[in-house]
């Protein structure tokens, strides 16, 4: 999970980067990111059920050796298209590691303590994302945009061999029913059909935190390349923290009860930020992006336990696989249509080049829209808590 998550994060902060050193615009860079997400979320329910099949720890295994040889691959290239093609490579790998490592968790941990893991789990993707923007704007400002790739190279051999080494054997996984890939009749049970759309609904809305906020902070407020990826950094850190004490609020108090909560905390975020004047500055913008970041790191410890506490050990992999499409089809969602509202907002495609005050425009425009969708979620989840299981 951190090195999925990291692989998200660590190339977001450079797209001002890409859009300079590959002399393009930003739509263009987006792809940077999209294709890592569209990668990911076509193959994540194949992933999964085929690990259902054929044995979690192999294919596991197979994943991560995929991620690190794209990691080495995005590091050498010299253009944006082979750069894309790399990306790609590695977001087939990354489909994996998530599919594959919730499966993991809720099927070795007991049931009453799964929340915990699951904010445990999510703490640990927190670390990932954190470390991405921080460790990303260092390098790109110290060793080259290269360097963010090549980073996770080690990390992934590192994390190969510790797998192999400590992951239980597949013989009490294997399931070889000849079930379809995509069973859309699971969605008949209301806690997976609403845990996939606020979950959709969600992410889209927070992948925006990572596409617009480079712009706003570098062109914006005049942040250098390391200032925005430090302030990036805080976001995740305050969900890495958040993790581990929701868990224990979604063992003792209910994963429903909790998920609403949470929910409301990131509308109340995301209108102050479509709110938020300029002159304020970072503390104006961060602020409650972290009130956001809370409510998120929250809902998705909550919701995760809520989709995967009671699912046969033979569904695990394809139950896992829903949740983390939905997930990452809210991802590729907003960073394709949150960012074309951006960049309408500020009414210009080169947004590098744009006035702080256009950039901030295209901000709240598009956290105004975040505060819709976000309470829509909320309204699903409100209406999931009247029904029965």
């Amino acid at each position: 999970m951190l090195m999925s998550s990291l692989g998200t994060s660590i190339a977001n902060v450079a797209l001002p980067t890409f859009a300079e050193v590959f002399h393009t615009h930003f739509h263009d860079v987006q792809g940077v990111v999209v294709t890592y997400l569209v990668a990911v979320t076509v193959l994540v329910v194949f992933a999964g059920r085929l690990g259902d099949r054929m044995g979690h720890r192999r294919l596991l295994l197979g994943g991560l050796s995929l991620y690190t040889a794209a990691s080495l691959l995005c590091g050498m290239v010299s253009s944006l298209p082979w750069l894309l093609l790399a990306r790609t490579l590695q977001g087939a790998g990354a489909a994996v590691m998530m599919a594959l490592t919730m499966a993991f968790v809720a099927g070795t941990v007991p049931k009453e303590r799964i929340g915990r893991a699951m904010g445990w789990l999510g703490t640990t993707s927190a670390i990932g994302t954190a470390l991405g923007p921080s460790l990303g704007g260092l390098l790109i400002a110290t060793l080259g945009w290269r360097a963010i790739f090549l980073v996770t190279v080690p990390l992934g051999l590192v994390t190969l061999v510790l797998a192999w080494c400590h992951l239980p054997s597949d013989d009490a996984h294997r399931h070889h029913a000849m079930t379809p890939l995509l069973d859309l009749s699971l969605l008949r049970d209301h806690r997976l059909a609403v845990g996939c759309v606020t979950n959709l609904l969600v992410t889209t809305v927070m992948i925006a935190t990572l596409v617009v906020g480079p712009f706003y902070m570098s062109v914006g407020l005049g942040l250098a390349t390391a200032g925005v990826g430090l302030a990036m950094s805080c976001g995740p850190v305050v969900s890495a923290i958040t993790g581990f004490l929701a868990g224990h609020l979604v063992d003792r108090h209910g994963a429903s009860r909790v998920g609403v909560l949470a929910l409301v905390l990131m509308v109340i975020g995301a209108a102050t930020l479509a709110a938020v004047p300029l002159r304020l500055g970072i503390v104006g913008y961060l602020l409650p992006l972290l009130v956001m970041t809370f409510g998120y790191a929250t809902f998705q410890a909550a919701n995760n336990t809520a989709v995967m506490a009671g699912v046969a050990a033979h569904g695990r992999g394809l139950v896992s696989g829903l949740l983390n499409l939905s997930r990452n089809l809210g991802l590729v969602i907003g960073a394709s249509a949150l960012g074309a509202v951006f960049a309408f907002g500020v009414g210009r495609e080169d947004i590098a080049a744009a006035q702080p005050g256009a950039v901030a425009t295209g901000m709240h425009l598009t956290f105004a829209v975040s505060a819709v969708l976000l309470s829509v979620a909320l309204a699903c989840a409100g209406l999931a808590m009247r029904k029965p299981r």
